[in-house]
């Protein structure tokens, strides 16, 4: 094992030859190769500060290449990060019509890949190395001694070797894709539903891609998201051309109207309209819509079946070739097991963002701008950002973590003023109540 520290954004030496660098001049880690991670990459590159960016994909945005074929509900006037824009266009890059909608594909192709190959940013960025833990030098997470003192430790797993890079701060932009909620309502994985996975998805998938699995079958979609949205509209094109398709949508909500968002009251309006067509299919009963049901268990072998309870009964839903399962994601905290971190126990999201996005109390699909005083950690200079930082609340928005990672890398080059600084306009979803019983 190989402890390597980090000079102008390249791996200087092995300590045993005693090249080594003055705490000062340690990067920043950046810790996923997403727009969020890649836009932390920018802002610090513009300010010039020294950083490193680990992905453990073999590409920039791999976990969206999963989801290529999705179309995103924001523009891409809300999906560029500003740094990026502005080195993307020294660069003569086209920059994409602000009022089209990119699909995850587009996204990555357009933006993105362009935005990881400029020299500045390039010879930061190492795909295929898996960040396997963070800790403190010379600390665990019982040692307080000189603790925010000292430089951070990254683990990182690379063609099975282990190697160790030492930074003065770490931003963890890992997301939560990946790490999806199970079917059963109280969120617990049951062997018998894991026993089935061949039979279900836990994304939106790409159903034009593979016909045999779906057309002309039963197919269940559990979920109330625009995740569950999109796989619906997915599927009811699929219809169209295989008839006998028979879709069923199945939801915790006592009246499939509560997700329908905010239909034409959303500034977003692609995210409206996904809304609106679900709404529509409901109303021409395209799909069979089952509300009030809390599902308990996934079973069966050749056809499968969801039991669960509706208005406090035992009901079974049954006979399905294949189950959408799009009930939300969950953070994976693993590789931040010897940090100290300040994580809400209801949403496991950065406890100081709980009371802005807990789904319990706010309907709001829209959270006000938020940056680095907000996202602090008891960990002085670690930040969780992007989705992650949400924990398992729903409302993420890429633009908001493009202003988190804004004020964060403002405050890490020592410009106080601007991390302190709101950047940020967000459109409403035109459907935020207090106290509403929840948006999810």
């Amino acid at each position: 094992m190989k402890t390597f520290k980090i000079l102008n954004q390249q791996t200087c030496c092995d300590p045993s030859t005693n090249c080594c660098t003055p705490e000062s001049s340690l990067p920043v880690a950046i810790i996923g190769a997403g727009p969020i991670g890649l836009a932390a990459a920018a802002h610090l590159a513009v300010r010039k500060q020294p950083f490193i960016l680990f992905e453990g994909c073999e590409e920039v945005g791999g976990n969206i290449r999963t989801w290529g074929h999705v179309t995103l509900f924001s523009p891409w006037q809300y999906n560029i990060d500003s740094s990026a824009k502005d080195l993307l266009q020294q660069a003569d890059w086209q920059e994409p019509n602000g009022e089209l909608i990119p699909t995850g594909q587009e996204l990555i192709d357009t933006y993105l890949q362009p935005l990881a190959e400029l020299e500045q940013l390039k010879p930061s960025i190492h795909l295929n190395h898996q960040v396997i833990a963070i800790t403190r030098k010379y600390n665990d997470k019982m040692k307080s001694k000189d603790r925010n003192e000292q430089s951070f430790l990254l683990y990182i797993k690379e063609k099975g070797e282990i190697k160790i890079v030492e930074a003065r701060a770490v931003l963890d932009a890992t997301g939560t894709w990946g790490n999806p909620n199970p079917a059963q309502g109280n969120g617990v994985w049951l062997p018998s539903e894991q026993a089935l996975s061949e039979n279900i998805d836990y994304h939106i998938p790409n159903v034009t891609a593979s016909p045999s699995l779906y057309a002309n079958k039963k197919i269940a979609v559990i979920g109330s998201g625009h995740s569950a949205i999109n796989s619906l509209l997915n599927l009811a094109e699929l219809k169209d051309k295989f008839p006998d398709t028979d879709i069923t949508w199945i939801l915790r909500k006592k009246r499939v109207e509560m997700a329908y968002g905010g239909e034409q009251n959303d500034e977003l309006a692609a995210r409206g309209a996904l809304g609106s067509r679900i709404h529509q299919l409901g109303d021409d009963e395209d799909i069979h819509v089952v509300t009030d049901f809390f599902t308990s268990s996934v079973e069966g072998k050749d056809k499968l079946s969801i039991i669960g309870t509706q208005q406090d009964q035992k009901h079974v839903l049954e006979g399905f070739n294949r189950l959408i399962v799009n009930t939300g994601s969950r953070p994976d905290y693993t590789i931040n097991g010897e940090l100290r971190l300040a994580i809400d126990p209801t949403t496991e999201s950065v406890a100081a963002l709980a009371p802005l996005i807990d789904p319990n109390e706010h309907s709001c699909g829209t959270v006000d701008a938020h940056g680095e005083a907000v996202l602090r950690q008891p960990e002085k200079g670690f930040y969780i950002v992007g989705a992650k930082s949400y924990g398992r609340a729903p409302t993420f928005l890429m633009a908001t973590g493009y202003e988190q990672v804004r004020s964060i890398t403002a405050f890490l080059a020592g410009d106080e003023a601007s991390a302190n600084r709101v950047e940020l306009s967000l459109p409403e979803t035109g459907v935020c109540n207090s106290t509403s019983g929840g948006c999810c």
